[in-house]
C-alpha cells in the first residue's frame, strides 16, 4: 500500500460525523467511511463530463461504456449531463457549470475536473477525500487493478497534502506528430525526425519552402491551448511557471522567455503559420501541416483524415539542445461531490468501472487517450492487437514514465492567472509583441491575484 501524509479534512469529517458514518481507521483495519450498497438497493447519480460535448468517438465511447456500467449495476442509474454554458470547448465551462449548481443546492454527484483545476477543486469545490469516504485501502486496490496497476507517475495526479481526492481518469502527453508524405516531398527522412527544437525550426521552414504548406504548428502557445503543453516546453527548458513551494509565479523567468522568443522566431520566419489552436490541428489533420506538437485526445481525427492520403506518424516531443525532456499531462480525474452517502458509494462504483482495465481499452482505442493502467498494452485479452497496429501511442507511453504533473494555480483567481499567463505567450508568438516584456507584465499583474499567505 502506498505511504501517505494523514492530515484531517475537517469538511468531510464533520459531514461524515452528521451522518453517522464516520470510519474508524487503524494500521491493522480500514474501513469504508460509506456503507456497501444493498442489492436491490436503487441509486440514481448524475455525472457531469466534458467529453458529452464533444461529438464523434468521444460521445460514442462512454455512451459505450455507461451502457457497460448499467449492465453490471442495474440498481445504479447514471445519468450523464455536459457542462452549462455556452463555450465552443465544453471543458472551459466544468467549473462554472458546477459552482452554479453547488450554489443551487444540487451539484453533480461525479464530475470530471481538469487538472489544472485541482487547488480550486479540492479547496473551493470541496471535492470529497476518497481517503476518508470509502478508505485508502480500497483506493490503492483500484489502483492495482484485477491484473493491470495503474503506472506510477498517475495515481498521484489528483493527490493533495497527501490525500487522494481524485482519480486521474484521461489524459496525453504532448505528442510531436507529422506528416511523413510532407517530409518525403521535402526532402526530409521521415525516418530520423527532429529531435531538438532547432531541428524542427529548420524542417519546418524547409517544408514550408518546398512545399508550400505549414511547417510546424505547437498546440502550446494559445489561450485555448491552456497551459498544461507550456508547462511542458517550460519545464524541458530547465524552468518553471511557479515556484515548488507555489507561493511565487516564475513563468516570467528566462527559461520561459527563451521558449516564447524561440516559437515566436518559427512564426516570423515563415516555419509557422499564424492559426488558431483550431486552424493548427485541422490544418495538420487534412495534411496541410508538417508537424504538430499535441495531445493524443484527437489523435482520431488525425488518423481520419490520413487514412488513404498521407502518412501519419508520431514520436516524442523534442527537446531544447541537450536538456531533458519534461513531459507534463493534460486532461482530467473524476471526482465525488454527493452528500448522500448511498449516492457517494455508487459513484465511487462509478469511478472504480470508468478507471478499470475493461473501460481503459475502449477509451485507448476509441479516442486515443493513454491507457494509465499500461500493462493492457502487452496483454492479448487487453490492448496487445490494437497497440500493434496503432503505433501513434507508442511516444505518449514512453513519456509518461517521465512525465510531472500539471499544476494547477493558486487561490481562487487561478483562471484569470493561468489566462493571463497563455494571453501573454500568444501575444508575442502571434502579435509580435515582445516575449520577456509580455511575460513580465502578465506575471505583475498575476501578483496581484494570489491568494494572500
Amino acid at each position: 500500500m502506498k505511504a501517505r501524509l494523514k492530515i484531517a479534512v475537517p469538511l468531510i469529517a464533520s459531514l461524515l460525523t452528521l451522518t453517522g458514518c464516520l470510519s474508524s481507521t487503524s494500521d491493522e483495519t480500514e474501513t469504508s467511511a460509506i456503507p456497501e450498497l444493498a442489492d436491490d438497493q436503487k441509486v440514481s447519480i448524475v455525472f457531469e463530463s466534458y467529453n458529452y460535448g464533444l461529438a464523434g468517438a468521444w460521445t460514442d465511447t462512454f455512451n459505450s461504456l455507461l451502457a457497460d456500467f448499467s449492465k453490471e449495476h442495474p440498481n445504479i442509474t447514471v445519468t450523464p449531463q455536459k457542462p452549462a454554458g455556452n463555450s465552443p470547448n465544453p471543458a472551459t465551462d466544468t467549473i462554472s457549470s458546477i459552482r452554479n449548481q453547488m450554489t443551487a443546492g444540487n451539484p453533480p454527484d461525479v464530475a470530471q475536473l481538469g487538472f489544472s483545476d485541482l487547488d480550486f477543486t479540492v479547496n473551493q469545490l470541496q471535492a470529497k477525500s476518497l481517503d476518508q469516504l470509502v478508505g485508502e485501502e480500497a483506493v490503492d486496490k483500484n489502483f492495482e487493478g484485477t491484473t493491470h496497476p495503474f503506472a506510477p507517475t498517475a495515481r498521484t495526479l489528483s493527490d493533495w497534502d497527501g490525500q487522494t481526492y481524485g482519480v486521474p481518469f484521461v489524459f496525453s502527453t504532448p505528442v510531436f506528430y507529422y506528416n511523413a508524405t510532407l517530409f518525403q516531398q521535402a526532402g526530409l527522412d521521415p525516418n530520423n525526425p527532429p529531435r531538438t527544437w532547432d531541428e524542427v525550426a529548420v524542417a519546418a521552414k524547409t517544408i514550408a519552402d518546398k512545399t508550400g504548406k505549414g511547417g510546424a504548428y505547437i498546440d502550446c502557445l494559445t489561450k485555448a491551448a491552456k497551459d498544461w503543453c507550456f508547462q511542458s516546453l517550460v519545464r524541458s527548458n530547465g524552468g518553471r511557471v511557479i515556484s515548488e513551494n507555489r507561493d511565487a509565479l516564475t513563468f516570467a523567468d528566462p527559461a520561459a522567455v527563451e521558449v516564447v522568443s524561440m516559437a515566436q522566431q518559427m512564426v516570423n520566419s515563415g516555419a509557422t503559420p499564424k492559426l488558431t489552436q483550431k486552424q493548427g490541428y485541422e490544418a495538420f489533420a487534412r495534411g496541410e501541416m508538417g508537424m504538430l506538437l499535441e495531445t493524443s485526445a484527437i489523435q482520431d481525427q488525425f488518423v481520419k483524415g490520413a487514412k488513404d492520403k498521407w502518412d501519419l506518424r508520431s514520436t516524442t516531443m523534442p527537446s531544447f539542445g541537450d536538456k531533458p525532456v519534461v513531459p507534463t499531462n493534460s486532461g482530467a480525474s473524476l471526482f465525488i461531490f454527493s452528500q448522500d452517502p448511498a449516492k457517494q458509494r455508487a459513484s465511487w462504483e462509478l469511478i472504480k468501472f470508468l478507471t478499470s482495465e475493461q473501460a481503459y481499452v475502449k477509451i485507448s482505442s476509441g479516442i486515443g487517450y493513454l491507457p494509465l493502467r499500461t500493462g493492457l498494452m502487452d496483454d492479448p485479452a487487453g490492448l496487445q492487437e490494437w497497440a500493434a497496429q496503432n503505433p501513434l501511442l507508442e511516444p505518449n507511453l514512453e513519456q509518461l514514465k517521465s512525465m510531472e504533473p500539471w499544476i494547477s494555480m493558486p487561490g481562487n483567481e487561478y483562471l484569470q492567472i493561468r489566462d493571463g499567463v497563455m494571453s501573454a505567450v500568444e501575444s508575442a508568438v502571434f502579435q509580435g509583441a515582445d516575449p520577456a516584456t509580455a511575460l513580465t507584465a502578465a506575471q505583475e499583474q498575476a501578483n496581484t491575484l494570489l491568494p494572500v499567505s
